[in-house]
This record gives C-alpha cells, structure tokens and sequence, in this order.
C-alpha cells in the first residue's frame, strides 16, 4: 500500500509540473508573438517592407489575403510587393496601431485575431485610413515565430457594396 501512495505521488507531481511548464511555455509564446505583431507595426512605422516581411515564413508557402486587390498574394515576394506599394504610397510616416490582440498559442502552431488601424497620407495630400480585422496563422520554425497565413477583412455594408473602413463595435 505504502508504494502505491508514494508511486501515486509522484504521478501527481509529475503531472502538476508538467502542466505548468507548459502554461508557462504557452506564456512564453504569446509574448513572442505580441512582440513579433509590433514589430510588425514599427516596420510599417518605418516604411521598411524588409523590417516587415522578416516576420513572415520565407518562399512560396505564404498565403495571404489582403485587403486590398488581388483576392490573394502566394508567397513571400508577392506580399513583399504588396507592402513595398503600400508603405510608398505613403508621403508621410504611416501610423499602424494593433488592439485586441488574442493569441492562442500551443507550441508549433498558433494564431491570433485583431483590430489594425492603418492611416497615412498619399501623394496627393489625401488621408487614407483604414480599420481592418486580422487573423494570423504562426508556425514555430528553429524556435522563431512566423506568419505562415493572414487574412485581413472589413465589415461590408450590404446595401451599398462598400466596405466599412472605419467600423468600429
């Protein structure tokens, strides 16, 4: 009886710490990934398309579907052309900011959705603003996280066709 109370025990200890070691990795994770989403935003910041795309998975496996025309980019080079032409067609500094960002994350693979204002003026002193949703796929390659797939949308007004750029709750 005394050994299968103790083999018991052990179980039950073995069992808590490896719960929390993995609470405490999925921790870990989400601030890897909160960390990677505002590097994602201070690349915009800085108009630099390489700062941006250094969080992306590298090659042709990145599917993105972007706000904005074609209805997909495939690949790394495609997306890189995407966010070149939009940081360009900033004659200022843009401005993104990322909100309600919820990640859920289980070791390999995670994902997360979001609210991400963009605004920024063009070349001909227009404002262009727009409020997005996000929902990032991550894979954790070589112990780094990256956004192997994206897809950014906005609420549709039914009656008119357009999207609503500025939605808000």
């Amino acid at each position: 009886m005394k050994k299968v109370t103790i083999a018991l025990g052990l179980a039950i200890v073995t069992f808590t710490a490896t719960l929390a070691a993995a609470s405490i990795a999925r921790a870990d994770d989400k601030a890897d990934i909160e960390a990677l989403e505002k590097r994602v935003a201070a690349g915009v910041e800085a108009k630099n398309a390489d700062a941006i795309m250094a969080n992306y998975i590298p090659g042709d496996s990145l599917i993105v579907f972007d706000l904005i025309p074609p209805r997909q980019y495939v690949g790394w080079d495609a997306y890189k052309k995407d966010w070149a032409g939009v940081i360009g067609g900033c004659a200022d500094s843009p401005k993104m900011e990322i909100s309600d960002l919820d990640i859920t994350a289980d070791g390999k693979l995670a994902f997360s959705h979001s609210i991400q204002h963009f605004v920024c003026t063009d070349a001909k002193g227009n404002k262009m603003e727009m409020t997005m949703r996000a929902t990032d796929a991550y894979r954790k390659i070589k112990g780094k996280w990256l956004i192997v797939h994206e897809h950014l949308s906005a609420p549709i007004d039914l009656a008119t066709g357009k999207a609503d750029l500025t939605s808000k709750p």
